[in-house]
């Protein structure tokens, strides 16, 4: 066997068990931290970001660098939207940014990046590469926190969206795990005879922002595109209609207008308490499924790829990555920031942080490290919709859809009058920018 797996299972016998143990935790600390270079003076480090299980665990990997000296790290959670919210108000102006350290999905990176309000890592990349065996995070994971070019954050958390459902049901019911949406279909209408759950199905749909995440998952699973290669739009086009037209019959079919209010958060309790069958969902939720202090359902709740939009098509699931990154206008030592970044997502960290979630270190999945989910996340992530791209135009598109989409539940509007009108949105907003 190869010496470096060898290695990394002991690593894992090693360190797994240490996540039970504060003790174990808090020497862990003190070795970590010992890896950074002690700022002269006193120095604060500000993370904003936003909480699942894996982030608040990093979050308390970040805190360990307050036992080096002169450095305190404070870390800030709330919702995505909330943290999002404050930290476009922070950046947009021309002071220094209150915060050193932003948590960011693929998206927002590449928002904040075009805005200017990043710094690239690069340097830093090349500089602590050795030191932090950087090279051991995929080429492609840092692409999708990638801009122009230049690297604009470090990949902390891999993500996805999986079908999880509920294996006693599924037993009770002899029901097989679908492969398509025509199967998710077929399931929840035998499963709309129990009683005991509220609903057998959710996908989620709950905000403008969540109908543009599984348009893109519909879109791309018919072989659509958001734009052409000259950025005129191409998701207002048949498959595009095809891929909304497909959303609302399942919606229809297996939540009604009552699962158009289910969040994300509602799914993953639904899930943990039996009051819903089955959910696409995020990967980043699994975890807790297996959590006894969150769930009634340990070891009964199964996980499966993204289900396809089309018999032998792609899953219909993204490809996501969260980041860690340093804004342009900062008063503090980005080295030092780099370093408290590094020490928060280096193998040791994700050894223990796979057990909440899909880390970015291909070391970790070597040593067989992560939860029962890990197969179909990596199985949507091979062969899933991806994410949208590095055009910068494209989340001019999103935004487009994001304000619109949704119209289509009421039937307020048509499919094809709903694209067209975000198609005309997208042009103009385009022309303004230079994209077009």
């Amino acid at each position: 066997m190869n010496k470096r797996i060898v290695t990394l299972m002991i690593m894992v016998c090693l360190l797994v068990p240490m996540a039970l143990f504060a003790g174990g935790q808090q020497e862990a600390a003190v070795e970590e931290a010992g890896a950074i270079t002690a700022p002269a003076e006193a120095t604060s480090v500000d993370m904003i970001g936003w909480r699942y299980p894996i982030t608040e665990f990093y979050a308390g990997e970040l805190e360990k660098s307050n036992s080096v000296k002169n450095l305190t790290v404070n870390t800030q959670m709330f919702d995505s939207g909330s943290a999002k919210d404050q930290v476009r108000l922070a950046l947009s102006g021309s002071g220094v940014s209150p915060y050193e350290i932003i948590h960011g999905d693929d998206g927002f990176v590449l928002e904040m990046a075009a805005e200017g309000w990043l710094m690239p890592l690069d340097d830093l990349i090349a500089q602590y590469s050795d030191k932090y065996d950087l090279t051991d995070i995929s080429d492609a994971l840092y692409s999708l926190g990638s801009f122009e070019g230049k690297t604009y954050g470090i990949p902390i958390v891999s993500n996805s969206m999986n079908y999880f459902y509920n294996m006693e049901l599924f037993e009770k019911y002899n029901l097989e795990v679908p492969d398509t949406y025509d199967d998710v279909i077929a399931t929840a209408k035998v499963l709309q005879a129990e009683e005991s759950i509220d609903l057998p199905f959710t996908i989620n749909l709950h905000a403008g922002w969540a109908w543009r995440i599984e348009f893109h998952n519909f879109l791309i699973g018919y072989g659509g595109k958001w734009l052409n290669d000259d950025n005129t739009p191409a998701f207002n086009n048949e498959l595009g209609v095809k891929a909304v037209e497909k959303m609302l019959e399942v919606y229809r079919a297996t939540m009604g207008e009552k699962g158009l209010t289910w969040s994300i958060d509602d799914s993953e309790i639904g899930m943990e308490t039996g009051t819903l069958a089955s959910a696409m969902t995020w990967t980043s939720r699994a975890a807790n499924m297996d959590d006894p202090s969150k769930s009634m359902y340990v070891g009964k709740i199964g996980f499966a790829p993204a289900p396809r939009v089309v018999e032998g098509g792609p899953h219909a699931g993204p490809a996501a990555a969260d980041f860690y990154c340093i804004p342009a206008n900062i008063d503090v030592d980005p080295e030092l920031i780099f370093q408290v970044i590094m020490e928060a997502a280096d193998l040791e960290s994700q050894m223990l942080a796979a057990e909440e979630g899909m880390v970015t270190r291909g070391a970790v999945a070597e040593a067989g490290a992560g939860g029962r989910y890990l197969a179909a996340a990596q199985a949507t992530v091979a062969n899933g919709s991806g994410n949208y791209g590095s055009n910068p135009a494209v989340r001019l598109a999103t935004a487009a859809i994001d304000n619109l989409l949704s119209k289509v539940a009421s039937g307020d509007m048509t499919v094809k009058e709903v694209l067209d009108e975000a198609a005309a949105l997208y042009t103009e907003e385009a022309k303004a920018q230079g994209y077009l």
